[in-house]
């Protein structure tokens, strides 16, 4: 199977993760070719990380897995919206999801969201 999707000079494509009952916004995340592939093989999200330069599962420390109910992308090709059901927090810094700031008017910043988790106790690192 070809993917016609734009990778970057990189390889990779930006995958915006939404919740697919509440359509809240996630996270957004690299995907490589590999990582696009095995998303859609397992139903779970597979992304590459820039900086470790290495494939990764979501939940694969923390148990808050994402199980895939669609893939789309944009008419340029070249975005993805992986659409899930997200157990537990997506957000690596224990929220649900990765957009847990605000920015007002004024400039200044607001958390808007509750942890759901407590990250101490979930990564080892």
């Amino acid at each position: 199977m070809k993917l016609d999707l734009k990778f970057d000079e990189n390889g990779l494509i930006p995958a915006i993760v939404q919740d697919d009952a509440n359509h809240e916004v996630l996270m957004v995340a690299w995907m490589n070719e590999e990582a696009v592939r095995r998303t859609l093989d397992t139903g779970k999200t597979h992304f590459y990380s820039r900086s470790r330069k290495k494939m990764w599962i979501k939940g694969e420390e923390s148990g808050h897995i994402q199980k895939v109910k669609s893939v789309r992308f944009d008419c340029d090709a070249d975005v993805l919206l992986v659409r899930v059901e997200q157990a537990g927090g997506a957000c690596h810094e224990g929220y649900r999801s990765c957009f847990f700031r605000e920015i007002g008017k004024d400039g200044s910043v607001r958390v808007i969201a509750e942890k759901v988790f407590d990250p101490k106790s979930v990564y080892r690192k």
